[in-house]
This record gives structure tokens, sequence and C-alpha cells, in this order.
């Protein structure tokens, strides 16, 4: 069973800055495609960015260029660099694992979750 550990999260002012972080317990980690997906009170999960096992990244429409997602496979690890926070950022921030293709092309959560990492915007 693999498991993703997240940490990063915090409170912070509007326009300021986190970088959350996800550990993998798996040494098959470089082939896994990995995803941030986060999910606030009332609001269905939603995906921020993810990152395929040959490092190309996607992001969800809302990022508008202010996170940047990133893998280290050495450390099988990645994180999340997130700016120019707004209060709408506020959520618990999920860690996914192993995502796969739909026939649309299409990234699908994968079958490994993290516990979740509160990031809070607010003045």
């Amino acid at each position: 069973q693999v498991q993703l550990v997240e940490s990063g999260g915090g409170l912070v002012q509007p326009g300021g800055s986190l970088t959350l972080s996800c550990t993998a317990s798996t040494s098959d980690f470089r082939f896994y495609a990995m995803a941030w997906y986060r999910q606030a009170p009332g609001k269905q999960r939603e995906m921020v960015a993810a990152i395929t096992s040959g490092n190309w990244p996607y992001y969800g429409d809302f990022v508008k260029g202010r996170f940047t997602i990133s893998r280290d496979n050495a450390k099988n690890s990645i994180s999340l660099e997130m700016k120019n926070l707004e209060p709408d950022d506020t959520a618990l921030y999920f860690c996914n694992g192993d995502l796969r293709r739909a026939p649309d092309s299409s990234l699908v959560p994968g079958q490994y979750w993290g516990q979740g990492t509160q990031a809070t915007v607010s003045s």
C-alpha cells in the first residue's frame, strides 16, 4: 500500500505564498503521474495541478499562472508552490498518486490519496 504524506499548509494573508510537499512511500514513484487536488467546504474536490511521469505539468484553469508543480524522483516527492494566494484558494489540499488517462486523454484521479493539508488564506 502506497502512503502519501503532505506537509506545508498553513495560514497566509491574501497575496502571500505557500509551498506544499508530498512524499510517497514507494520505489515506483518515478512511474506515477501525481497531482494535487483541493476541496473547500461545500464544494466538490477539484484538480489543482498534475505532473506526469515524463514531467509534463497540467493546471486547473483557476490557477492562472500562480502555482507551479514539480517533482523530485530522487526524493519520491512532489511540491506545489503557490503564489499570489486568494481567499478562494482556502481548502484542504490532497496529494494524489498514480493518475491514469481516460479515453478522452483527460487525467483520472489515481488510487492513492494523502490525508490532506489545510491552506487558509485570510487577512
